[in-house]
C-alpha cells in the first residue's frame, strides 16, 4: 500500500528534498523560474477578498510579505533545517532579525564572526543589552540569549551545542546557533536542542560567491517565534532581492553534495599540514607554519563532535604561520586559492585574516576550500610554502 506523497517526503534525506521539495509550485519548469513582480492582483470575485491575511508564505499580495521564488526558497530551506524558515537580505540582518523579536537583556557569546559583534555593539548603544561570556552563562535571567558559534569562525574549531542546550534550559534562555560553518548536510543543531538556527546564505548555502543573503530557521515547538519574526520582517522590510533568492534557489540544490566534497578535501589538507608539523621542523611545511586549527583534529571531543557533525567536519580551517610576514606573504605565491574574504563558494579562498578581521592577529591565515581537486590545492599550498623561504 503506498502512502501519501506528503509522508514519502519525510523519510527522504535532504538531499533529495533540496531538489524536489518545491515540485509543487514548478508548473511546467523543471528548472525553477524567476518571479520579478512584487505587487499581485487581488481576487476578481469579490466573495473571495480577504483583508490583510496576516502570516502566509502562499498568498501573494505585496513583495514585502511573500513572493513565489523566496517563498519556494523558504520551502526548501525549512526542509533541509528541519524548522520553519525565512529568508533575509544577509546573515547580519537575520542576526539583527531575531535580535529584535527576543529582545534579550543579555546575550552571552564568545569569539566568532566580527560583524556579529558590530551587531551587538548596535544593540547595545540603542537599548543597552549586556554581552557577556559563554563562560559566564550564570549571569543569564529568562529570555537572554546564548549566541553559539560553531564551527567558529576564524579558526573553525567545534563547540558542543548540547551542552550549551542544556545550559539555556537552566537559565530559561534560548540558544540561538549560529550554523553557518556547519551546513545541513554536516550538523543539524535542532537535532541537539537549539532553538533557532541563523545562517549566512551568502557562504555554502549560496554557494557560488554571487549572491548575499540571511537565513533564520525557528525549532518546531515555537511556531509563534516564526509568526513574529515574519511579522517583524515584514515591519523592517528585511527582504532579500528576487534574484538574490533565485540564485538561493539554484544553489541550494547541490548544497549537500558541494559540503561533503568540502568538507572531504578540508579534512584531508588538515591532516596532511597536521603530519608534517609532527614530523619534524625542518620539513617545507613546518618552516612557515605553526599550527593548523579544525574540528577533526579536537580528538578529545570525538565522542560527541561525530554525533554533532555526522556529515564532516567543515571545510574551513585556520593556519597560524611563523610570522607576520609569512601570513602577509602566503596568498601572492598560489595560483587555485584565491586572495579574497567570504568562504563556502566552489572556488577555494585563502584570506591573511587581518584584512577585514580586526579583531584577528596578523599571523592567521583563513582558509576556505572549494570543489577543486584535493592533490591539486596540496600541490598549489605546498608550493607556496617553499617559495616564502626562497
Amino acid at each position: 500500500m503506498s502512502i501519501p506523497i506528503s509522508e514519502l517526503e519525510k523519510e527522504f534525506s535532504a538531499a533529495t528534498n533540496a531538489i524536489h521539495v518545491d515540485d509543487r509550485f514548478a508548473g511546467m519548469d523543471v528548472a525553477p523560474a524567476m518571479h520579478p513582480s512584487v505587487t499581485f492582483r487581488h481576487a476578481y470575485d469579490p466573495d473571495e477578498l480577504v483583508p490583510l491575511p496576516g502570516y502566509s508564505k502562499d498568498r501573494y499580495i505585496y513583495g514585502r510579505l511573500a513572493r513565489p521564488t523566496a517563498s519556494r526558497l523558504e520551502l526548501v530551506l525549512s526542509s533541509i533545517l528541519k524548522g520553519e524558515a525565512l529568508v533575509y537580505p544577509s546573515g547580519l540582518a537575520a542576526v539583527n532579525g531575531y535580535l529584535c523579536e527576543l529582545r534579550p537583556k543579555r546575550v552571552a557569546i564568545t569569539g566568532g564572526y566580527h560583524g556579529v559583534w558590530d551587531v551587538l555593539e548596535f544593540h547595545k548603544k540603542l537599548r543597552g543589552i549586556e554581552i557577556v561570556r559563554l563562560d559566564e552563562t550564570d549571569k543569564l535571567e529568562k529570555g537572554d540569549v546564548i549566541h553559539l558559534e560553531t564551527p567558529v569562525n576564524p579558526a573553525g574549531e567545534a563547540r558542543n551545542i548540547a551542552t550549551y542546550a542544556q545550559l539555556a534550559r537552566e537559565r530559561g534562555a534560548w540558544l540561538v546557533v549560529d550554523a553557518t560553518f556547519g551546513p545541513p548536510a554536516l550538523q543539524d543543531p535542532f537535532a541537539f536542542g537549539a532553538d533557532v538556527i541563523i545562517h549566512s546564505a551568502t557562504k555554502f548555502i549560496g554557494g557560488h560567491s554571487d549572491m548575499m543573503g540571511g537565513v533564520i530557521a525557528v525549532a518546531p515547538r515555537h511556531p509563534e517565534l516564526a509568526h513574529t519574526l515574519f511579522e517583524g520582517r515584514r515591519v523592517l522590510g528585511a527582504v532579500p532581492g528576487i534574484l538574490e533568492t533565485w540564485l538561493g534557489l539554484r544553489s541550494v540544490r547541490t548544497l549537500d553534495i558541494r559540503t561533503k566534497q568540502q568538507s572531504k578535501t578540508a579534512t584531508e589538507l588538515v591532516a596532511w599540514i597536521s603530519e608534517e608539523l609532527a614530523s619534524g621542523p625542518e620539513n617545507d611545511v613546518s618552516k612557515v607554519v605553526s599550527t593548523v586549527h579544525h574540528p577533526s583534529l579536537q580528538k578529545e571531543d570525538m565522542e560527541w563532535l561525530k554525533k554533532q557533525m555526522p556529515g564532516g567536519f567543515g571545510s574551513i580551517f585556520q593556519i597560524v604561520m611563523k610570522s607576520e610576514d609569512y601570513a602577509r606573504r602566503l596568498p601572492s605565491k598560489l595560483r587555485v586559492y584565491q586572495h579574497a574574504t567570504s568562504l563556502g563558494g566552489v572556488e577555494s579562498l585563502i584570506e591573511w585574516r587581518m584584512m577585514t578581521d580586526n579583531l584577528a592577529a596578523g599571523d592567521i591565515i583563513r582558509i576556505s576550500i572549494g570543489i577543486e581537486s584535493a592533490e591539486d590545492l596540496k600541490k598549489d599550498l605546498l608550493n607556496g610554502f617553499k617559495a616564502l623561504v626562497e
